[in-house]
């Protein structure tokens, strides 16, 4: 018996258009701050790479579950606007998977669903420092941070669909991090945050019929969001400026 199949609300698109359009002007305005920023500050960029975890709550599982962490990767280029605040651009990708094997519930036992993804995020972030550890007057080398901005997610491997949809979404990135300066040329960073998303097929579940078996069910008023947890590190590039002027 085939699987009836959601159609697609008529004012999707132009609404998947408009937000894709504010997203392309968020990043047009970061980029432009930040190139009239760069010779304001004797800034350092930075590039990093991390390992860490995946994971998402959604019809499949309800609260953070460090122990469901699938193996993530990402890379990362960094602008510190000045002493507390940093922009990046960032890149993440990896596995992201879930089942009903431990039921949330008796509707989940009667589910029996699961899903295994390839997910990838492209984002632009702004971090915001609690600590001034950049200043040449202080002794600190380490600052707990906050993050939030835009980005945007495609993913693969989702199988037979439930319902039409497009494999790229947008996403709201915010979280928490703490980093530690090891020399003048790297530092450590540990990383968790969350993303919003205004989606409810990663795990390829939404709003069904309880009673059919065969039509996978769960909360369509209520959207999948994932998570990443990373251990990285950066390696900077100083920029010296000229104490004389050039003609």
């Amino acid at each position: 018996m085939d699987k009836p199949r959601k159609e697609p609300n008529s004012g999707n698109y132009n609404y998947f258009i408009l937000r894709h359009h504010s997203l392309v002007f968020f990043i047009s305005s970061i980029i432009l701050l930040t190139s009239n920023t760069y010779d304001a500050f004797s800034q350092i960029s930075e590039i990093g790479f991390g390992i860490g975890g995946l994971t998402y709550t959604g019809d499949l599982q309800r609260g953070y579950n460090i122990g469901n962490n699938r193996p993530g990767l990402t890379a990362f280029f960094r602008s510190n606007l000045s002493d507390v605040i940093s922009i990046k651009f960032g890149l993440i990708g990896g596995i992201l998977k879930d089942s009903d094997d431990n039921p949330i519930d008796q509707q989940a036992a009667l589910r029996n669903e699961s899903f295994d993804i390839l997910l990838a995020e492209i984002a632009t972030t702004i971090e915001y420092h609690f600590l001034d550890f950049r200043s040449d007057r202080t002794y600190l080398r380490w600052s707990p941070y906050f993050f939030t901005g835009i980005g945007i997610f495609t993913f693969s491997g989702e199988g037979e669909r439930n319902a039409q949809f497009s494999n790229v979404q947008l996403g709201i990135p915010m979280g928490v991090g703490f980093k530690y300066t090891l020399n003048p040329k790297y530092q450590l960073g540990l990383e968790w945050g969350f993303r919003k998303t205004f989606f409810d097929y990663l795990d390829n579940i939404s709003g069904g019929d309880i009673l059919n078996k065969s039509n996978p069910f769960g909360n369509e008023s209520d959207d999948d969001m994932y998570y990443f947890l990373s251990l990285s590190i950066t390696y900077s590039f100083y920029k010296i400026p000229c104490p004389y002027p050039t003609n």
